[in-house]
């Protein structure tokens, strides 16, 4: 049954995420009071994808880092260049929404990048290596990226997102791992899938719950606010293509490729809305807000693509193969 019902959720990802966010805007009132869940969600979730990998793995990636090294890359240097340049070219004016786009692309890789590579059998050990590295050099990072783009001075709250990572990903990352290295990875692999179903209606939950939070932001839809969001979009689309590209150029495997995917499109996009409004004026605030609705929506959108680009069915295989 949970097989099945993984399956059957896996199947209609593209509609259950966008459907979430529409769920958690309608339901603004009564769901935000349930944010203090989300860490906790997320720390299940990461649990349940470590499971299929262990300290050797990771170690493999450390020494091999050429995946991880273009992701970052992706992350912090193509994409940020990207949304500065889209930036002045739709927006040359307006030097807070620049700002702002700016800022949704600089923050680090998002926590959820795990699930979804979970999701598609990409290289966990890959992803969890990029989202702690990455996070841990967030502080550094999005300050000087900041200072370089658009000359802004941000003073990132430093040990409230540590605490953070340790909670949501280091600890239950080492003990989802632990268990593989030193109990039994078959039997991980199989608490992995029985969990796989429980760890889909969680992203949901989590998506619902994070789009009523920034309800509030989304009540103003007037003609620039579409075209920020059209723009926000397409930077959003671009990410998980240069990542996608850079993969195949290289000629990493299938299962680092659907690591970079995810990792060099997603961002930590709920730290980069709390720093958009702690630290900036509103309208700086609204790109990186409306970033946290395509986020999803474009992640189940790139698994549906690589669930029909690599999972061709048999006969498509052998006719391709007598063709070359």
């Amino acid at each position: 049954m949970l097989q099945k019902t993984n399956a059957f959720l896996g199947k209609w990802m593209p509609l259950l995420t966008p459907a979430s966010v529409v769920i958690g805007v309608i339901l603004a009132d009564y769901l935000h009071y349930l944010s203090f869940l989300v860490p906790w969600i997320f720390a299940a979730m990461t649990f349940a994808g470590s499971l299929t990998s262990n300290f050797k793995s990771v170690k493999h990636t450390i020494v091999h880092p050429l995946s991880l090294i273009l992701t970052l890359v992706v992350l912090h240097l193509i994409t940020p260049l990207w949304a500065f340049a889209l930036g002045h070219l739709f927006f040359d004016n307006d030097p807070l929404t620049i700002t702002g786009l700016t800022l949704a692309v600089v923050i680090p890789t998002g926590i959820t990048s795990a699930i979804w590579v979970s999701m598609y059998k990409g290289n966990m050990a890959l992803t969890l290596a990029i989202i702690l590295i990455d996070t841990m050099l967030s502080p550094f990072i999005v300050p000087f990226s900041m200072s370089l783009f658009v000359g802004e001075s941000v003073h990132l709250p430093i040990w409230d997102m540590m605490k953070g990572l340790l909670g949501m990903i280091v600890l239950p990352s080492i003990a989802g791992m632990a268990l593989n290295q030193f109990y039994s990875s078959t039997a991980c692999e199989k608490w992995n899938k029985n969990l796989a179903p429980f760890s889909k209606i969680g992203l949901a939950a989590v998506v619902s719950i994070n789009s009523s939070v920034v309800a509030p932001y989304l009540h103003n839809i007037d003609r620039k606010f579409i075209q920020i969001a059209l723009t926000v979009f397409f930077i959003a689309l671009s990410g998980y293509f240069f990542a996608w590209v850079l993969g195949i150029v290289t000629k990493r495997s299938k299962e680092e490729i659907v690591g970079m995917i995810f990792s060099g499109g997603m961002r930590n996009i709920s730290a980069g809305a709390v720093l958009a409004v702690s630290f900036f004026p509103p309208q700086v605030a609204v790109p990186v807000v409306i970033g946290m609705l395509f986020q999803q929506i474009l992640a189940a959108l790139y698994g549906h693509l690589l669930r029909i680009i690599y999972n061709k069915p048999l006969t498509v295989k052998l006719t391709e193969k007598n063709i070359s």
